[in-house]
């Protein structure tokens, strides 16, 4: 098969993609460039440097596909990569041009908790983007997932980096909430089943992780695993909102933006809508242990001046 992959040399789509290309297929990245982590080199995977704001280069991305798998994302907006540039109207892009090249099948990575009617653009956004495709009179899955982990994540590089810089660890408001991590391994099995097994037609499933825990004995198992003592206390969610809305002006990438600050306030276990559970052979089956968490984790170390917007000449 012939498949497009939006955000491939993302975190998540850098699985997918080795994936199906160790499988045979053929795949076409399309992706700013800006990540530092490259595609994968390989005979059977072409990169196509481009945004998914950009309608002419995506129709030309996807013509002779015959699927796409839409998984560009953001979660901190910066100059030129809005909220609603990628999410919503990068969207649209893609089933415009999924249409106008008979590509038969998307599929859609969106979050758990994407609902109308909140305070954050960000889950907004991602349910907009969950009806564009919903309602595009293509054969979809759209996987609403949880908190993914992994070697290049979000959680466990910023988890470490965290507990090697400070001494305690501030969790999101005075009631635990729970989450239940997903290997990206098994999320890329999921995406990769439905997107070459004709799997999951018409379907919106939710994409979780087997362990269930509260935030913070997440926090634990992985200072444990960096070799960190863990200590943690309890802060408001306007204080974590206030610190995020700072780093994010500060730090290339902060710990957590305030779109993380909500989704973890709201816990991450329960997807939200009309949402089904993956069949028992898709469903992710990876612990949250001690093993997996090891060979997700960055070198050792914490944040450095070069984590800093003007300390660094790195591509925002």
């Amino acid at each position: 098969m012939k498949i497009a992959i939006t955000g491939g040399t993302g975190f998540v789509g850098r699985h997918v993609v080795r994936l199906l290309a160790d499988e045979g297929h053929e795949v076409i990245v399309i992706a700013r460039g800006v990540d530092p982590n490259p595609a994968p080199s390989s005979g059977n995977v072409i990169w196509v440097r481009g945004s998914v704001a950009d309608r002419n280069r995506v129709d030309s991305t996807l013509a002779g596909c015959d699927a796409v798998a839409h998984l560009a994302g953001i979660n901190l907006e910066r100059p030129g990569q809005s909220f609603e540039a990628v999410h919503v109207r990068g969207t649209e892009n893609i089933v415009a041009a999924a249409r106008a090249n008979a590509v038969p099948k998307v599929v859609l990575l969106s979050f758990l908790r994407a609902r109308p009617g909140t305070p954050s653009p960000y889950h907004e956004s991602k349910w907009q983007a969950e009806e564009i495709v919903r309602y595009s009179g293509l054969d979809f899955t759209i996987f609403k997932s949880g908190v993914i982990y992994g070697r290049g994540d979000h959680m466990l590089d910023h988890l470490s980096k965290v507990l090697h810089t400070l001494p305690i660890f501030p969790l999101v408001g005075f009631t635990d909430r729970g989450v239940r991590p997903v290997a990206v391994a098994d999320a890329a099995w999921a995406i990769a089943a439905a997107l070459i097994g004709n799997r999951l037609s018409c379907q919106t499933v939710a994409l979780l992780g087997p362990d269930e825990m509260p935030l913070g004995e997440a926090v634990r198992r992985v200072g444990a695993a960096a070799g960190r003592r863990t200590r943690t206390f309890r802060a408001p969610v306007a204080f974590h909102r206030a610190h995020a809305l700072v780093l994010e002006r500060l730090m290339r990438i902060p710990p957590a933006s305030r779109a993380q600050v909500q989704m973890l306030s709201e816990g991450i276990v329960e997807p939200w809508g009309d949402v089904t559970q993956l069949p028992p052979e898709l469903a992710p089956v990876t612990p949250f242990s001690d093993q997996s968490i090891s060979a997700g984790l960055p070198p050792r170390g914490g944040f450095q001046r070069a984590d800093l917007t003007f300390c660094s000449t790195a591509a925002p």
